[in-house]
């Protein structure tokens, strides 16, 4: 029993011990960075005063001003302010007072001039100086710093799904992978699909929300071929599906959706929202609740336009369904290619095709609107066809009576 670890008594915190202050500013200001933000190097500070007063009142505080300050830190630099006067006029000084004296006053350099022979042994100091921190920027690098050969751009992804929220049912996950077109390619241990855990719901504000927080990564390489410079490459989609879980371990679906990566560095948060097929009638929903299982697609790349496709029109007439919910990623995206440090032509090709790249993932939305206008459009029709004929008839004679002068 000695050795067993007892629970300490909770101990009501002292108003000495609780925090004063706020441990994060989210807004700073301008003056809050300016005092919080230097760096801490030890200064001397010297300063040139200048007694102004009149005569038989000097030595007193009120008629002292500084003239200018000197400052030395510990790398040897030397800071003057005001500045040496040089070709500018000289700095003046106005008393308030009845007479409203100015004064002026030049600041001059009067140190000897340096030796051709020590500004040499200046520069090479200098030169050995960054040498050495070159140096000490390498080694923290390291040898193994992986470079992209020439004409290739790599793509990493440090993805999340942080969450979903809408859907009907409760205990989801996600199924995810990436398809990757033409010219692009991954290494061989990169896995380019994944699930989620099994998560519950929690109810904020009016949707059940459930928190995944689920990482995963991706690194992909594009590399520009001669036959493809005048087609519009494609950049890397992310497919996935929303399933839940019942009580007698059969799945449902949710929800279908589709995320373009993103085709600028950095960190994005997108909210996609997913759609399921239906079907007709009350007996599909009560075998959906009862039994399980629900209408699925056989090739999930049908949410988009599928690579394999090859024709002109890809007709959707007759497929009826459901919006749903909503999954939230977070993406950190990091672009590498030598092109970024080119100035050659190869650095014009990569740029173009990156803008091709945007316009593509541009493209895309515009492909997404026009989709939802419409699906809006033929639901606009189906509701217009379930009213009753006389509704429609008489709603039709009035606009026409409305009309006429």
């Amino acid at each position: 029993m000695a050795n067993v670890r007892r629970r300490r008594q909770d101990r009501r915190p002292t108003e000495a011990s609780s925090l004063k202050s706020k441990i994060i500013t989210w807004e700073p200001s301008e003056e809050f960075i300016k005092n919080n933000h230097v760096i801490n190097t030890p200064v001397q500070t010297m300063y040139i005063m200048g007694d102004l007063g009149p005569y038989g009142k000097l030595g007193h505080r009120e008629y002292e001003h500084v003239l200018c300050t000197i400052k030395v830190d510990g790398n040897g630099v030397i800071t003057v302010k005001p500045d040496f006067t040089g070709t500018k006029g000289p700095y003046r000084i106005e008393l308030d007072g009845e007479k409203r004296e100015v004064w002026k006053y030049t600041i001059e350099n009067a140190s000897v001039q340096v030796q051709p022979e020590e500004e040499e042994r200046e520069q090479r100091v200098f030169r050995d100086l960054y040498s050495r921190h070159k140096e000490y920027l390498s080694g923290l690098v390291g040898s193994e710093f992986e470079m992209t050969l020439p004409g290739t751009l790599r793509l990493f992804v440090n993805g999340e799904i942080v969450s979903a929220q809408g859907y009907e049912y409760d205990n989801l996950y996600v199924h995810f992978f990436v398809e990757l077109p033409d010219h692009w390619s991954s290494p061989v241990f990169q896995q380019l699909s994944g699930v989620t855990q099994i998560c519950a719901t929690k109810a904020v504000g009016r949707d059940n929300v459930a928190h995944f927080c689920y990482p995963f990564t991706l690194d992909m390489f594009f590399t520009q071929g001669d036959e493809s410079e005048d087609s519009l490459p494609q950049w890397p989609v992310l497919y996935f599906e929303v399933l839940s879980l019942d009580f007698w371990q059969r799945y449902r679906l949710e929800g279908y959706g589709s995320l373009v990566l993103p085709a600028s560095p950095g960190l994005h948060m997108l909210t996609i929202r997913t759609w399921r097929p239906v079907e007709l009638g009350t007996v599909a929903e009560l075998r959906r609740f009862f039994i399980g299982g629900s209408p699925e697609l056989e090739d999930i790349t049908y949410v988009r336009i599928p690579s394999t496709f090859k024709g002109k029109r890809l007709s959707r007439f007759g497929f009826r369904t459901e919006t749903t919910g909503s999954v939230t990623f977070r993406l950190y995206c990091l672009q590498q290619s030598k092109a970024f440090l080119e100035t050659s032509a190869l650095r014009q090709r990569m740029q173009s095709v990156l803008d091709r790249l945007g316009g593509f993932s541009q493209q895309s939305s515009i492909y997404s609107v026009l989709e939802a206008f419409q699906r809006a459009r033929r639901r606009m029709q189906e509701a217009r066809e379930s009213l009753p004929q006389d509704l429609i008839g008489t709603s039709a004679s009035t606009v026409h009576q409305l009309q006429e002068p």
